[in-house]
């Protein structure tokens, strides 16, 4: 297997061959390490790069292996981490200039509980300022890029693991989705990303656990590949006092078997969001083939209320209440994206906050009562494909199909409602534009269906597999 292969080649896959002694995970990080050497500085995936490190991971890996001694299906498979989590003495920026040399003293819970498994660290992946936007650029560097065209945004906030997943920098990575930061790049670049239920994955630290938005998910190219990622991640902890009490299911074993008798249903539009017409037209062709899975699958709208602009309150009040001060100190140091949300929620009444909040709990119930009739729901996941990866004032697109988007949330509308309702989410890829940029499908579950949304996902893979096109970078 060449270099190039080795890089492609599924994590399910490079696990036999280590724990067959068929592969060195010495030859595999060096390989990865390599391609990361040669392609990140055009695709600015990664803000640090942990080669020494992931040299000694491997090396202990090996030993492993030549031992007998594997810890589990993950040892010796490279990984990356968002740079939102943060990892004792290794640099941790949050995508901002306060953090641009921070070294935390601890773990974050994910990133011990990877840690633990044997994986190999290549480094910590690209984010906009705190998380706050769907594109992928900051005050550190270059915006990070979409491999299948660099003038185009990964999307974010894990566009940095979506792009490094996409371009062969690593078979698996870390990310987190307060408003779809997990789905938008996955779509973007054409890979698989899971939002599990909300508290499936703990998170640890966080600065408000109680904001119930923010999910930690796997991010890879193949569906069973973020399965085993999802296993290593997920569980229960005190330290988070929303993380569901119960063990994870066996999530790769969930991925096996048919939809036959499922209730599916495909919405274009939830009746609300605007869409690019060819966007609609290669996720529907991709829904209908649910059918060939043993599903029966209805063309409906769910009928409940556009949540944009309560969402976006919640959402910007949140961003600005966590950022607010540091941007008075050093305005110099916040992007114009993320000035525009404090000064929106400058003019938010506590009142309206609240009645924001409110009508998240009704939304809920909206949500609930229509899942009561399917049992999954698929959607478009981002209405466009890539935008521009500059920074600027108008950055993302300000009309879909001649409807005006003016803000973020406008084109988010198939990603935030599912932040609000903690349902699990997948966007797997499922096309190609006229232009080559990648399509993404979003399969949403009910409460707590994580693995029927991973038996749906593999599924559709099987029927229509994408891991052979590749972004054409070599």
């Amino acid at each position: 297997m060449d270099a190039t292969e080795l890089c492609f080649t599924p994590a399910t896959e490079l696990g036999r061959l280590i724990r067959a002694r068929a592969l060195s995970p010495v030859e595999l990080c060096d390989g990865v390490l390599a391609r990361i050497d040669r392609l990140n500085p055009r695709l600015n995936a990664y803000l640090t790069v942990t080669a020494d490190l992931a040299r000694r991971q491997a090396r202990a890996a090996e030993e492993r292996a030549r031992r007998g001694e594997l810890r589990g299906p993950l040892d010796g498979i490279p990984y990356s981490l968002k740079d939102l989590e943060p990892t004792a003495g290794i640099r941790t920026t949050y995508g901002s200039k306060w953090f641009e040399t921070h070294l935390p003293e601890a773990d974050g819970a994910v990133a011990a509980r990877l840690g633990a498994t044997g994986a190999v660290l290549l480094g910590k992946t690209n984010t906009p300022s705190f998380g706050h936007k769907d594109s992928c650029d900051n005050l550190l560097g270059p915006p990070c890029r979409n491999p299948w065209k660099l003038d185009r945004t990964s999307g974010a906030s894990s566009g940095g693991a979506g792009a490094a997943v996409a371009a062969g920098l690593g078979p698996l990575a870390h990310g987190t989705d307060g408003a779809g930061s997990i789905r938008i790049p996955s779509a973007l670049c054409g890979v698989v990303g899971l939002k599990p239920s909300f508290g499936r994955v703990p998170y640890h630290p966080s600065p408000d656990y109680w904001a119930a938005r923010a999910h930690a998910g796997p991010m890879a190219r193949a569906v069973r590949d973020a399965a085993l990622l999802l296993q290593a991640m997920a569980g229960p902890d005190p330290r988070d006092p929303l993380s569901i009490d119960t063990p994870p299911e066996d999530y790769l074993t969930a991925c096996d078997g048919d939809l036959k008798g499922l209730r599916v249903v495909w919405s274009a539009d939830l009746g609300y969001a605007a869409v690019d017409p060819e966007v609609r037209r290669i996720a529907a062709a991709a829904a209908r083939r649910f059918t060939e899975l043993g599903a029966r699958v209805e063309e409906r709208t769910p009928h409940w209320p556009d949540p944009t602009d309560f969402h976006r309150v919640i959402y910007e009040v949140q961003v600005a209440a966590r950022q607010i001060d540091r941007a008075r100190e050093r305005p110099e140091w916040t992007e114009p994206s993320l000035m525009e949300m404090i000064d929106f929620a400058r003019g938010i009444s506590a009142i309206d906050h609240t009645r924001a909040l409110l009508a998240r709990g009704v939304f809920y119930g909206q949500v609930f009562k229509f899942f009561e009739s399917c049992d999954l729901l698929l959607t478009p996941q981002m209405p466009v494909p890539a935008w521009s990866a500059e920074p600027g004032p108008h950055q993302g697109p300000k009309e879909i199909d001649g409807r005006r988007t003016p803000t973020m949330h406008h084109r988010l509308a198939f990603t935030f409602p599912f932040n609000l309702t903690g349902q699990p989410a997948a966007s797997v890829p499922c096309g190609f534009t006229t232009g080559g940029l990648p399509v993404g499908l979003q399969i949403v579950g009910r409460w707590h269906a994580d693995s029927l949304v991973l038996r749906a996902a593999a599924g559709f893979e099987a029927v229509q597999p994408w891991a052979r096109a590749r972004p054409p970078l070599d």
